[in-house]
């Protein structure tokens, strides 16, 4: 007997791989909130040096997954990575950018007399910690709110806007996912120094630092949240095949699809006990509770933008330009043999578990990294 496979099952298949990664991208970029706080989180150097260390040991964990994640959407979704990288190409540029220069910096930071020295190197984490997370927040916004965008017969995107993608920084519902991201990184930064560093001071500052963090995300994420639960969205008309506004769009969407709500509501109390446990019981195992969660909400935001019959990348200016999962995936027989390779990933994920275990057997001292061989 053939297994027969739809090929609206395999687009929506392919919507949850692509949640999946972008929960754990969303969870890693705790480093990038580490790095935003290099210059006011240690008292000194060596405490500094502990915290690049302890962050450097991840920071390709955050961008192996960035690109898998960008892979995976872009061969899965094509029309996606024509619409969004031919026409908002500033600001993916920028977030790439931001990405290399913490690549580099990781690499020449501790390297014998470097040609700009260590606070170039420092202020290049700081960029990628702070405008990584706020400019990935932000570009996801947009799949909520829209952008200014046509397609024409031949798929060909016509950006409506000089800025390109910039002007999605005007918009305040941007904002404010934006920088709830961006709290949240910091937030989980905190928490994983907590977890991976050992010294007295520095814990207790982290313990000040998490409490202001976490209020910032908190803000910002509820604001977000409040507004998307209460605006118009953009469904897709079956019986028409067009895209069409909707009142309260998302609330709709979460409350048709109570699976995704309850994963919501899961991740948001992990994220609030991860916070909570190291706030008011000491915990250094806060983050645990809190990238989980952070990865099931992620996860549920993702699942409300591109299920249900909704536009996930909708325009604003021509409402009929609007991707869905349906318009803008790629052949079934591509999504097919895509899904047989994506089988391989738990022993991929298995692997990168092991090494996360191996490289975080201890915490780091401040005698280990002046005994260590190799320091970033």
């Amino acid at each position: 007997m053939t297994l027969m496979i739809s090929h609206l099952f395999l687009q929506q298949y392919w919507w949850i791989i692509i949640s999946v990664l972008a929960g754990l991208l969303v969870f890693l970029m705790f480093v990038q909130g580490g790095q935003s706080m290099i210059f006011t989180l240690p008292r000194n150097e060596s405490e500094k040096t502990m915290i690049v260390n302890a962050l450097g040991r991840k920071w390709e964990f955050t961008f192996t997954t960035l690109v898998t994640f960008g892979g995976a959407f872009f061969a899965s979704f094509p029309l996606f990575y024509s619409a969004s990288f031919g026409g908002a190409y500033w600001v993916w540029t920028a977030i790439l950018f931001s990405f290399i220069i913490q690549a580099i910096a990781y690499e020449y930071r501790s390297k014998p007399a470097n040609v700009f020295g260590q606070k170039t190197y420092d202020t290049f984490l700081f960029i990628n910690g702070s405008l990584g997370p706020f400019l990935i927040g932000t570009a996801v916004a947009t799949f909520f709110t829209g952008s200014q965008f046509s397609l024409n017969e031949m798929n060909q995107v016509k950006w409506q806007t000089p800025w390109h993608g910039l002007e999605a920084l005007l918009n305040g519902l941007n904002l404010a996912l934006g920088l709830a991201v961006l709290f949240l990184a910091r937030t989980n930064g905190i928490l994983y120094i907590m977890n991976a560093v050992e010294g007295k001071d520095l814990i207790e500052k982290s313990v000040r630092k998490l409490l202001v963090n976490a209020i910032a995300f908190l803000s910002f994420f509820l604001l977000f949240l409040a507004a998307l639960l209460l605006s118009e969205g953009y469904a897709w008309d079956g019986s028409t095949g067009t895209v069409i506004i909707e009142d309260y769009k998302y609330l709709h969407n979460l409350l048709s699809m109570p699976v995704v709500l309850v994963m919501f509501l899961a991740g948001v109390a992990g994220v609030l006990y991860g916070i909570g446990s190291a706030l008011f019981r000491g915990s250094r195992s806060g983050i645990w509770y809190s990238g989980t969660g952070t990865l099931l909400a992620v996860i549920s935001l993702f699942l409300l933008a591109g299920f249900n019959d909704t536009a996930f990348y909708p325009s604003a200016y021509d409402l009929n330009s609007s991707l869905t999962i349906r318009n803008a995936s790629s052949s079934y027989f591509t999504l097919k043999i895509m899904m047989f390779v994506s089988f391989i990933v738990p022993f991929v994920a298995a692997y990168i578990w092991h090494a996360w275990k191996a490289i975080n057997n201890k915490r780091i001292t401040e005698d280990e990294m002046k005994s260590e061989g190799h320091v970033y």
